[in-house]
Formats: C-alpha cells, structure tokens, sequence
C-alpha cells in the first residue's frame, strides 16, 4: 500500500516551550512521537534524546535478523539507557523522563511500542481505535472499573504516569503487531491533542479531511481552540489500495 504521511509539533498557547518531539523517517518505514517532563530543559531534551536514540538504533539494525519485535523493543530500551546517562551528566535534569509511541513497518508486518500516555490511534472507515492503552493512574484504574471514562477525563490523577523513559527500574516495553488495510489512517500523538479533543472529534477532522498536512493542522489548531494547554504533536500516516509499489509523500 502507498503511504502518505506529515508531522507537526505546537508548543500550544500557555507553554513557553515545546517539551514535545517527533521524528520522520525519509523512507517512511518508522515514525515516533515523544512527549517531555521534567523542567523546561530535562523535558525537552528527554524528549530529543529518545527520538534520537530511537531512529539511530532502528537505522544501524534495520537489516539485521534481529526479529521485528525485538527490534523496536531494543531501540526504546537504548532510548532509556541515552536518558538514563544524561542525567547521571546533568544531575539538574535528574527527574527528567518521556512518554514515547512509535510505529514500524518491517518485513511486511505493522509494529507499535508505547510508554506512556502518547497515543496510537487507526481511523477504519468511521471508526476511531486506541491501539495503545495509556500507562497511567486513571487508566488501569478504568480498566478495574473504579472509574468511568468520564471520570477519568477531568479526574486530578490523570496525568500521573505508571511507566516512562528515564527510568532505572525500566526492562521491558510493550511492542504489538497491528493490521492494516487500504484506506486506513494512523495517528500517533502526544496527549497535547487528547487532553484537548475528544476521539469523537479526533475521528471527525480524520475522516473529513484528506489530505495529511491540512488534517494534521486542523487538528493542533482544534486542540489550541479548546485551550491548548500542553504541547501539542501529531503524526498522520495514510494508505491507499494503490498496485504500485510503495511510494511515500510527505504532506
């Protein structure tokens, strides 16, 4: 399948910084998004670190006969260990750390690894998934039923994170297949925008507006509307049913 694909990062309307990042492949085989903390400094550049050490690994291993899976779990894991010696440079930036979702194509096969509260999210036809589940308070306590989703929009605690790079006790990151088909569009962000919008209007300015880069800005410019309160960074990936081999676009 074709790919289409654009990126876009906003420091939103109450942030003198932009703590958020993302990173692009050229050929289009791996995509990332990382959101900061720690400080203005430690967040932004937790934030850097991770992208970086993410695409220097998956391109340095890219064709090696290291399975898929272990692959982007390796290269998240690399990610960490950059956070982790920075900070042991920098004891300034010692509480720093980042959220991070990536996305690969290899071998024919869909991947995604997460940590945090950035998301992954497919668009199929109407229909908007989460494939990612958040690493955080409000949602495993969702998933025990001891609050409801609209609890757990508003709810003081949502923000408190359960797993993140720049940690030492970090051994294992959640990678998982995923499908796709023709037509599908993927959207991987960082909780900037879903703090903000909804996935009912998350999957409404998807599903109306084709092309990338003006969903992708309609997009940060809706979540800057309702507040803007965090950084904002989205990465929009579509597909068509082309025969051609693939091709990717930037835009």
């Amino acid at each position: 399948m074709k790919r289409l694909f654009t990126g876009l990062t906003d420091p939103g309307l109450l942030r003198a910084i932009n703590q958020d990042d993302y990173y692009i492949d050229p050929h289009g085989r791996f995509f990332i998004v990382a959101d900061g903390m720690g400080g203005h400094a430690g967040g932004q550049e937790a934030s850097r670190l991770a992208t970086q050490a993410i695409q220097t690994y998956l391109n340095d291993y890219w064709h090696s006969p290291e399975a898929s899976d272990v692959l982007l779990e390796q290269a998240f894991l690399k990610a960490n260990q950059a956070i982790l010696q920075d900070q042991s440079k920098h004891p300034e930036r010692s509480d720093m750390g980042t959220t991070a979702v990536a996305v690969m194509f290899r071998h024919d096969q869909s991947w995604c690894a997460h940590i945090g509260d950035s998301r992954l999210y497919r668009l199929r036809g109407a229909k908007l998934h989460q494939i990612t589940e958040d690493h955080t308070w409000v949602a495993r306590a969702m998933r025990l039923g001891d609050i409801t989703p609209d609890q757990a929009r508003n709810h003081p605690w949502r923000h408190i994170l359960s797993k993140c790079l720049g940690r030492e006790d970090l051994r294992h990151v959640e990678v998982q297949p995923f499908d796709l088909q023709p037509h599908d569009r993927l959207l991987l962000c960082s909780d900037g925008l879903t703090e903000e919008l909804s996935d009912t209007l998350i999957a409404s300015h998807l599903k109306t507006i084709r092309a990338c880069d003006r969903a992708a800005l309609a997009l940060v410019n809706a979540a800057k509307d309702k507040g803007g309160r965090d950084n904002i960074t989205v990465v929009i990936i579509a597909f068509d049913d082309s025969p051609t081999e693939d091709r990717f676009y930037l835009g």
